[in-house]
């Protein structure tokens, strides 16, 4: 062995150098296990090993190494111990060779099976992996193949990969439990919240039954007075018509005959006119009080306010229901939804319905909201600065409205009897469908074409424009409907329905509607649309794949709102008077 500091005696230099004349006081450590003697350039602190300038130059590179501590030549030890890098050449290179087999414990890993892929011992070999069926080799024999080679780099990229996913997992992890943390607080402060509307919601009850009762009974002497008013003026004046053509042809005078004939026949025409515009038998109705099941039940039974549910955070498609059978609607009952107060003929381009039977509708051609009682037919107008659009329901008593030409989402207040304006939002487009759920708004504008999702202070979340190839997904966004899960557009210019989930990410897509409007979800995850060119009503499953026709020949059909509590389709039509100034109800038979 030579003497730390001093030349190796010439016996060890022949082992040591390959092919060199010149043999080196302090010398490379790692390629003196190759049989390569360099001279030492620097040296690691953390391995104890002196480096040629090769070495210590990519000794760091590895992630593994990259904190090691090097000195350079005028810095680094001057004196080396070679017991290891004797060890490492004296011809015994199995001597790093320690790790037990796990198969037989007392046995040291010195092959290699690479038809197996595994590390074997010498037992091993005898009894699983016989070379006369196996490519076995000693591991010292292939291991100086491995510096610097290609797998060992590979190898410390998998390594670092495999660092970085779990770094990444750890901090998906932290994350989403911290958005966790939050939903958890945000559906204790909703059920506080539901709480309140509960308590206040009882409160109001009683009175609004007995205001609805005022009113209905009010409105049913209207209509009497009304009606016995108007047919008392219509029969005194046919019977004075007939007095006088009783008359004239006794007395046999043709000519005046001729001319009130005429007239009496003009009166009738005008006067049966009137009549169909008086109220019937089938405008009053009688009642009785039913106490509300949902409360009764919730008061008797009931253990809990309601339930901690897990958000979906993609929406998979939802498979038709074995099942399901196309719905077959009644006759339609016409809802009169004009006032004397309006300028203009209606154009109802947004419906909506309260748990309470509230019809409300947007009537862009005269600036206003309608609400209507559908059980005593009541009618009150709130007139609006600018044309409105699309409407939906955001609390048990507010209203959202959107006002396209000025860039405004518009808040309304409602009661039984009454409703009035509230706050608004200034948005960045023209707004035009919209869709509440959970305290967040659902918007399509145009002009940009676009969806956006925001909450109720108008703070925009989510914004979808274009598809990852950088196309507008949007042609003519006009409508939207919303559930916990979905996010439906209907398209008019692409004629299709665009399926999106709430983190603005596009599921599907149905493209078998030619011109699409109006949209309203069902509680089974399927969904009304009004086809403008086809004249018809379909019922789309959720996950866009079906259609069936549920009504035909509906001619200019618009708006549409499904009423999950009456079982009800609410649907506007547009090609004429008569139909611009009427909501027809369709019965789910």
């Amino acid at each position: 062995m030579a003497v730390p500091g001093k030349k190796a005696s010439q016996k060890l230099s022949s082992t040591l150098s390959q092919g060199g004349a010149e043999d080196f006081d302090i010398f490379c450590e790692q390629c003196d296990k190759d049989d390569i003697r360099l001279p030492a350039f620097g040296y690691c602190v953390d391995c104890e090993v002196h480096l040629c300038q090769t070495c210590f130059n990519t000794h760091r590179r590895p992630k593994p190494l990259r904190h090691h501590q090097l000195l350079d030549k005028d810095h680094m030890p001057h004196k080396q111990n070679l017991s290891k890098s004797i060890k490492s050449t004296s011809g015994k290179k199995n001597g790093d060779l320690s790790k037990s087999c796990t198969k037989h414990t007392k046995e040291v890993i010195k092959f290699y099976c690479h038809d197996h892929n595994t590390l074997i011992c010498s037992v091993c070999v005898t009894l699983e992996h016989p070379t006369t069926s196996c490519h076995v080799d000693y591991i010292p024999d292939i291991s100086g193949k491995t510096l610097n080679s290609m797998e060992f780099k590979e190898t410390l990229k998998d390594i670092d990969k495999l660092t970085d996913k779990c770094c990444q997992i750890k901090k998906d992890l932290k994350q989403r439990i911290a958005k966790s943390t939050i939903s958890l607080k945000d559906a204790i402060v909703e059920m506080d919240n539901f709480r309140k509307e509960i308590n206040k919601r009882l409160d109001e009850l009683e009175k609004e039954v007995k205001d609805i009762a005022t009113t209905i009974q009010h409105d049913n002497n209207n209509k009497l007075e009304t009606t016995e008013t108007t047919c008392d003026d219509i029969n005194k004046s046919l019977q004075a018509s007939a007095d006088t053509l009783k008359h004239l042809n006794t007395n046999k005078k043709t000519d005046q005959l001729f001319t009130e004939l005429k007239i009496a026949q003009q009166l009738i025409l005008h006067n049966e006119n009137i009549t169909t515009q008086l109220p019937t038998t089938d405008d009053v109705d009688e009642y009785t009080f039913e106490p509300n099941p949902a409360i009764k039940k919730l008061l008797q039974n009931e253990k809990s306010l309601g339930t901690l549910i897990k958000r979906e955070l993609k929406q998979q498609a939802q498979p038709k229901k074995k099942d399901d059978v196309p719905m077959k609607m009644s006759t339609p009952r016409n809802i009169k939804v004009n006032t004397f107060s309006a300028i203009y003929d209606c154009w109802i381009t947004g419906i909506t319905v309260s748990p309470q039977n509230q019809l409300f509708v947007a009537d862009y051609n005269n600036d206003s909201i309608k609400m209507k009682d559908i059980n005593c037919g009541a009618i009150k107008q709130l007139q609006l600065v600018s044309n409105p659009w699309d409407i939906t329901i955001v609390t048990r008593d507010t209203l959202a409205v959107t006002l396209p030409s000025i860039y405004t989402i518009q808040f309304i207040s409602f009661s039984s009897n009454s409703f009035s304006l509230k706050n608004k939002l200034k948005v960045d487009g023209e707004c035009r469908g919209i869709s509440h759920h959970q305290g967040k708004l659902a918007v399509t504008f145009l002009d940009p074409d676009k969806l956006q999702i925001m909450d109720l202070k108008g703070n925009v979340k989510i914004k979808v424009e274009k598809d990852s190839n950088g196309d507008s997904i949007f042609s003519d966004p006009w409508y939207v409907t919303t559930n916990s899960h979905s996010i439906y557009v209907s398209d008019n210019h692409k004629t299709e329905i665009i399926w999106f989930n709430w983190q603005g990410e596009m599921i599907g897509r149905n493209v078998d509607i030619g011109s699409p409007r109006g949209i309203s979800l069902l509680d089974d995850g399927s969904f009304f649309v009004s086809d403008y060119m086809t004249k018809c009503i379909y019922r789309v499953s959720g996950d866009c794949k079906d259609r069936t026709t549920i009504l035909e020949n509906v001619t200019n059909p618009r708006a549409v709102c499904w009423c999950a509590e009456t079982s009800t389709l609410h649907l506007s039509t547009e090609y004429n008077t008569e139909s611009r100034n009427i909501i027809k109800m369709y019965k789910m038979m």
